[in-house]
């Protein structure tokens, strides 16, 4: 399901392409692995998907947090960040909740990010397990 939250500069088309190709291989590590491991085994064979498909892909990225002017000293951590665009979310839980769709759209609002994933493999079927959000 994709959720597009108003905003009036368009979205760049190019961002679909890279969002096709990982959907892509999100397919590929669910078929291999099938759900039910680790969170942090799905990343980093994602990761290892997502770099033999010709993208660049940050793991684990700090994203700090300016309140009232003040840089705090905690960072937000973001999985996964792929060509400096667009913001993955790795879950393994049971169903995709609205906590979690509001957690990736304050990652985007935070880092200025126009596309987020949540992708959740423990799902029977992987397009069933991923949200799209655009702001």
């Amino acid at each position: 399901m994709n959720y597009v939250l108003d905003r009036k500069e368009p979205f760049p088309a190019h961002l679909n392409k890279i969002s096709g190709a990982i959907v892509d291989a999100a397919f590929a590590v669910h078929t291999t692995l099938g759900p039910g491991l680790l969170e942090s085994i799905y990343q980093d064979c994602l990761i290892i998907e997502l770099i033999e498909r010709g993208l660049k892909v940050e793991s684990q990225v700090l994203l700090p947090i300016n309140y009232k002017g003040r840089l705090l000293k905690r960072k937000l951590r973001i999985d996964l960040v792929v060509e400096k665009s667009i913001i993955l979310e790795i879950k393994n839980i049971e169903k995709i909740l609205p906590v979690h769709e509001a957690q990736l759209i304050t990652y985007l609002k935070l880092s200025g990010h126009r596309l987020g994933l949540i992708i959740n493999f423990n799902s029977a079927l992987i397009k069933d397990g991923i949200k799209r959000i655009i702001l």
